[in-house]
């Protein structure tokens, strides 16, 4: 049987005081490290030593005690060693000079006043800082386990936050007995940091690493223990007041700005000012104020008194403009860009002054004279170059409205190349300010009336002259431009008429290169369409169908040995009639006036036009072929008999000449071939004999009798202007240095129209616009089937803006006419909708 031994074991003692009897010993070994931390005597301290006596505490639950004896042996400190080193910093001199601001200091004053406070506070804030980091770290074990369990801020927090309670909340005491307003130190602190920042501001130079670190403090401390991430002190205490002192200088230095500078010099204060600010933010106060600064600068130095700086004379916005100041406009782009993202205040000043220097344009060309011009700007001139290149040459009247045509448009493209390179280089393509500018440079071309017709001069003038001398960039150019100015125009319907008789011009008397024209119509049909550009392809297609037509019929004559046929050289245009202009193809250019008389052709002519008629329909039965005589132009070999009794010179020899002229001017010369020495025709016989109506055949005579290069007649009397009572006789004196001569075809000037002629081309323009408006309105119709009648009218204008703004009233008009041929009906009880009628 086994027994079990008993032991006695001993009494143990209670353990009542055994925790606050280690407690003591802990504390005074932790106060003691601290004080000597506070001293920066910590090289002797044991870190593992006091972290062991923390650790000790709270092990035996004690944290709650030791968390209250560091809190209060801070305070103690910050009473006791702190706290009279910054009351000494306060004097009375500083409170009135930072927080009164009484006059009579100077700024280097103020400056060693200010920073030798700065520099007590963050000598304390930095001691401070330090120790309680140290301190932290020992007891480390403390915010580990007691202060997560309760819930309380961290130790660290709180000794930090000392600082702010103690020191900055502090009431500055004795040097503020006669102040009545109870002031902290933090206002003096505040006022200081502000004082100093303006005297930066006025150009002095200021302790930025002192600022930093006094702003940096502000940022490492909070309203609470609880460091709430918007609670620091320099978000809630120091930045609100920075701001409003920062928004009250910039008011007041925008109010001298505008009485003493101009707006060039406000553009790059302005600019510095946002420069400095930001520089400042990083440098001296914080990242986290720079957009809120900037703000300030922009509301209270740019956007306040904008309007005002923009207005001035002389400096102003316009003036930039007309003056090309490029950086004054880049600046001022790009602080506005700032304080609106719409750019109003820029646009309505933009649009504006476009607008003005588009109408100092028409007023210039009406002052302008143009009775005299050094460069050729029409055909006859171009005749007589190689005799008076160097001389000024005289313009007619009709000839001077073509280069004021072409003056009006070289301008108005000097103009958008001012505002393109302004755009490109100031406004960075802004598209708002792209927008404006083309939408005013829209406005004063169209409210000019004879933009279509000058800006299809401009491009006929440069197709015509100069094109062979040009590169293939050069020539790219051009073209650009003038596709640029069509762009603008909203009555493009009156450009093409204006095009396609200019084209015509240029097709028939070959003054073109046949590949630019079809590279413009190319670039015309990308950008409008291919309605816009098919009757001038079919022009084109005209002229390479009647070349080939021309080889045909060469080769048929060559095949039949006919000598008869041989003597004249047959190069035919046939043109369709649908596609080119009714002043070419010989229709009526005024009101009531028809298709005009045919003339009576020589008889060689006459046997080859009915030759080539046979030809022509062999393959092509019901066609009906028409001779424009007023559109050709001949060739004709001249020979000038010896002169009898001149031995010597020019005269005294045969001379044999090849002389272009028009189909007109063939016609009258040949008459001439059947006179004899001495005799002579009349005007009235002239037309008689020929059937040329009489403003052409005062034309073609003038050519033949009155340019000195080709005058093969003489006119009697020997006068400038042709009449009905002049007589013509042959020039069996005429002498030329060159073999082959042109004379200037007159009529083929591509001029501008007289108020007579620009009124009928308005009327046709009217009618085409008529079909136009019926074609869409019945296609719209067809569609819907029904309509309301605001519908019908916005969506004919939408259809139809492409070509040309239709008028109101007008699409009124021809809906009623519409109306009437029973196209459309009104849909009963509801007048103003419509039904289709099929």
């Amino acid at each position: 049987m086994a027994s079990r031994t008993n032991k006695i074991r001993p009494i143990r003692k209670p353990i009542t005081n055994r925790d606050q009897s280690e407690f003591e010993p802990c504390w005074a070994l932790l106060r003691d490290a601290m004080t000597d931390i506070h001293l920066q005597n910590a090289g002797r301290l044991s870190f593992e030593q006091l972290y062991r006596a923390s650790y000790k505490i709270v092990l035996r639950k004690k944290g709650a005690l030791l968390y209250e004896r560091v809190r209060d042996f801070e305070q103690e400190w910050f009473r006791d060693h702190i706290m009279p080193n910054i009351a000494a910093l306060i004097t009375k001199n500083l409170i009135n000079i930072s927080l009164l601001q009484h006059p009579g200091s100077s700024s280097h004053e103020r400056r060693e006043m200010g920073e030798k406070f700065l520099r007590g506070i963050r000598d304390s804030w930095t001691d401070h800082n330090r120790s309680m980091n140290m301190i932290a770290d020992v007891l480390m074990y403390l915010d580990r386990v007691y202060t997560l369990e309760t819930k309380q801020p961290s130790l660290f927090a709180v000794t930090i936050g000392l600082f702010r309670n103690n020191v900055l909340r502090s009431h500055i005491g004795a040097a503020a007995e006669d102040i009545e307003q109870d002031f902290v130190v933090f206002d003096i602190l505040c006022a200081v940091i502000l004082d100093l920042i303006n005297m930066e501001r006025d150009g002095d130079i200021i302790n930025r690493n002192l600022v930093r670190k006094i702003t940096a403090m502000l940022e490492s401390l909070y309203e609470t223990d609880d460091e709430i991430e918007n609670h620091r002190l320099y978000l809630t205490l120091f930045e609100p007041r920075y701001l409003e002192a920062s928004t009250e200088f910039y008011r007041k230095e925008c109010e001298k700005l505008v009485q003493e500078a101009n707006c060039s010099t406000w553009l790059r204060h302005a600019q510095r000012r946002l420069n400095e600010e930001r520089e400042r933010c990083g440098t001296t106060l914080s990242i986290m104020t720079t957009d809120k600064i900037a703000s300030v600068v922009e509301k209270e130095l740019i956007e306040a008194k904008l309007d005002v700086f923009l207005a001035m004379e002389g400096s102003g916005l316009k003036p930039m403009i007309d003056n090309d100041r490029l950086d004054d406009l880049s600046i001022l782009y790009q602080l506005i860009s700032r304080v609106d993202s719409t750019k109003s205040a820029l646009k309505v000043i933009l649009q504006r002054r476009v607008r003005e220097l588009g109408l100092e344009i028409e007023k210039a060309l009406k002052n302008t004279d143009f009775s005299v011009a050094g460069a050729a700007t029409g055909d006859g001139e171009e005749a007589g170059e190689a005799a008076e290149k160097a001389k000024p040459q005289t313009l007619n009247p009709a000839q001077q409205q073509t280069a004021a045509a072409i003056k009006w448009v070289d301008d108005v493209l000097q103009l958008k190349d001012k505002f393109d390179r302004i755009l490109s280089d100031c406004f960075c393509d802004d598209l708002l300010l792209q927008s404006a500018i083309t939408r005013s440079f829209s406005d004063f071309i169209n409210s000019f009336n004879r933009s279509s017709e000058y800006v299809s001069l401009f491009i006929d003038d440069n197709l015509k002259r100069g094109i062979k001398t040009k590169t293939e960039a050069e020539v790219d150019a051009v073209l650009d431009k003038a596709i640029v100015l069509l762009r603008y125009l909203t009555d493009r319907d009156m450009f093409e008429r204006y095009y396609q008789k200019h084209l015509a011009k240029r097709l028939l008397h070959r003054k073109s290169e046949i590949h630019t024209e079809k590279e413009m119509v190319s670039r015309m049909k990308s950008e409008m369409g291919n309605h816009f550009t098919s009757k001038f392809e079919g022009m084109f297609k005209d002229m390479e169908l009647s070349k080939d037509l021309t080889d045909n019929y060469r080769d048929h004559i060559a095949s039949l040995g006919d000598a008869d046929y041989k003597t004249v050289d047959l190069n035919i245009n046939v043109l369709t009639t649908n596609n080119w202009p009714p002043e070419v193809m010989g229709g009526g250019t005024s009101k009531g006036e028809g298709a005009k008389p045919d003339c009576f052709y020589p008889p060689e002519i006459k046997r080859l036009q009915e030759s080539f008629y046979k030809y022509y329909l062999k393959d092509r039965s019901g066609r009906v072929l028409t001779w424009v005589s007023s559109a050709g132009n001949a060739d004709i070999k001249c020979v000038f008999p010896k002169v009898p009794g001149k031995e010597t010179g020019p005269l005294s020899k045969e001379r044999r000449y090849e002389l272009n002229v028009s189909t007109y001017g063939m016609i009258v010369l040949m008459l001439f071939n059947d006179l004899v020495d001495g005799e002579s025709l009349s005007f009235d016989e002239i037309q008689a004999k020929t059937n040329i109506p009489a403003p052409e055949l005062m034309r073609t005579l003038t050519s033949l009798s009155s340019v000195p290069k080709c005058r093969v007649l003489l006119k009697e009397p020997a006068t400038k202007n042709v009449k009905n009572t002049d007589k013509f006789s042959y020039n069996a004196q005429f002498v030329s240095k060159a073999i082959r001569i042109k004379a200037p075809v007159i009529s083929s000037i591509s001029k501008v129209e007289g108020d007579e002629e620009r009124k009928e081309t308005e009327r046709k323009n009217d009618q085409t616009r008529a079909h136009v408006i019926d074609a869409a309105v019945v296609r719209i119709m067809k569609q819907r089937k029904l309509l309301a009648h605001t519908k019908l009218v916005n969506e004919v204008i939408s259809q139809l803006m492409g070509r040309f703004k239709p008028d109101v009233p007008l699409i009124k008009k021809r809906i009623e006419d519409l109306l009437a041929r029973e196209y459309l009906e009104r849909v009963e009880g509801d007048s103003s909708t419509y039904r289709y009628l099929a």
